[in-house]
């Protein structure tokens, strides 16, 4: 990667920190297929503190877990032990329980009815199945603030037990689908996602730093979530998923260092392939990068819950679709990601992408709600633009 990339990035970095109402520290990095060619790390893991941000940093991911649960479920496609198109009843049975809401009665109990069809694993994966969150769904913020529904940063089961929103395969809505998938890798294996992660996942790519279950070695690199107030500034929480959590959640339980989450994206780049071992087959990535939705699209995000979301959308105007379990732009986006290439993101402001055309993928991460920050995502298109303005003047040479 050119010096002139490095100049780039690392003023990025260092204006997103230091601007007025920028960011308390970010994490971001770039790889090929070979290892990382860019690192950069500046700020604070804390407003409060003096720890500075460092590579290896350990952030909450959130979302970015999806993918990696995915994966997993990917892997037992292969094996022949999960049939995308039965009903995940058969490996999950409590998602067999859920009916679909329409709406709410005049006393303000929900409406609900038995769904037309079963809830495949296909349309988990693809966020066709019927769920949602309610940072994002009028409905589920309901249920949420009438009738106790749990959030899903509880880690409970119950949170997951919600109605469906919609009868399955008719939409798109994300939501908390690959928490379902990550059901059907349990109920498949006999194991707890994070086991069936660590075997199957994180040990052939040399992922030693991720982890579902919070602890001291965790803790004493943490960065720090913060709120980002309405005038603009910055509150540190003290915000931790549960240590110990009920639920391993595949849609947003992980955490982990940029370093590590390189290490998956090289996977993909490498067609399956890690350094101590195959994770997936060459066939199966190139089956799963592609649009699985069909004529369906990726829609916007609403924010229904302020302090969680603001209303959200990558590359608004531009057709994106979903794949397993990335979305995928179907268009050459403005940084100069190309069409199909892969890519998504986490609550507290943390995003990727996957470029297997040219064989380049990056990551920024910083801890902040609500999604959406102007000051974070900003630097981190202008980090993605840089990288491809690098690599388009690259190509000229």
């Amino acid at each position: 990667m050119t010096k002139d990339f490095k100049a780039a990035a690392d003023a990025i970095l260092h204006e997103t920190v230091t601007t007025d109402q920028g960011v308390p520290g970010v994490v971001a990095m770039v790889t090929d297929r070979t290892g990382n060619i860019y690192e950069g790390a500046v700020g604070k893991r804390r407003t409060d503190q003096s720890a500075p941000m460092t590579t290896d940093s350990s952030f909450a991911i959130f979302s970015t877990t999806k993918a990696i649960t995915g994966t997993a479920a990917l892997q037992l496609i292969e094996e022949g032990k999960l049939d995308l198109d039965a009903p995940a009843k058969t490996y999950a049975p409590d998602i067999g329980k859920l009916r679909v809401i329409d709406g709410f009665d005049a006393k303000g109990q929900p409406r609900l009815r038995a769904p037309k069809r079963d809830v495949t694993t296909r349309m988990l994966l693809l966020h066709t199945g019927g769920f949602g969150y309610d940072f994002f769904n009028e409905n589920y913020l309901r249920l949420a603030t009438d009738h106790g529904q749990p959030s899903v940063i509880t880690s409970s089961k119950a949170a997951i037990m919600t109605p469906l929103l919609f009868d399955p395969g008719s939409k798109w809505e994300y939501g908390t689908n690959i928490d379902w998938v990550g059901q059907v890798v349990e109920g498949i294996t006999g194991k707890r996602l994070g086991e069936v992660f660590t075997d199957r996942i994180f040990k052939p790519l040399g992922m030693a730093n991720t982890t579902f279950e919070i602890n001291d070695a965790v803790r004493s690199k943490l960065a720090g979530v913060h709120a980002r107030n309405a005038d603009g500034s910055l509150t540190p929480m003290d915000f931790e998923l549960p240590a110990n959590p009920e639920v391993h959640m595949g849609g947003h339980g992980l955490y982990s260092t940029v370093g590590d989450y390189m290490r998956f994206i090289r996977m993909w780049l490498n067609d399956g392939a890690g350094p101590h071992g195959r994770v997936l087959k060459p066939e199966t990535v190139t089956m799963a990068e592609k649009n699985q939705l069909g004529d369906l699209k990726v829609t916007a995000l609403p924010g229904v819950i302020k302090s969680l979301s603001n209303d959200a959308e990558f590359f608004p105007g531009l057709s994106k679709s979903w794949a397993f379990t990335f979305m995928v732009n179907d268009e050459k986006a403005p940084t100069g990601r190309p069409a199909g290439a892969l890519g998504w993101a986490g609550l507290a402001n943390l995003f990727y992408w996957i470029d297997r055309q040219n064989g380049f993928g990056g990551y920024w991460a910083t801890q902040i709600l609500p999604f959406a920050d102007v000051a974070s995502f900003t630097g981190y298109m202008r980090f993605e633009t840089a990288f491809y303005d690098s690599l388009s003047q690259r190509k000229a040479a």
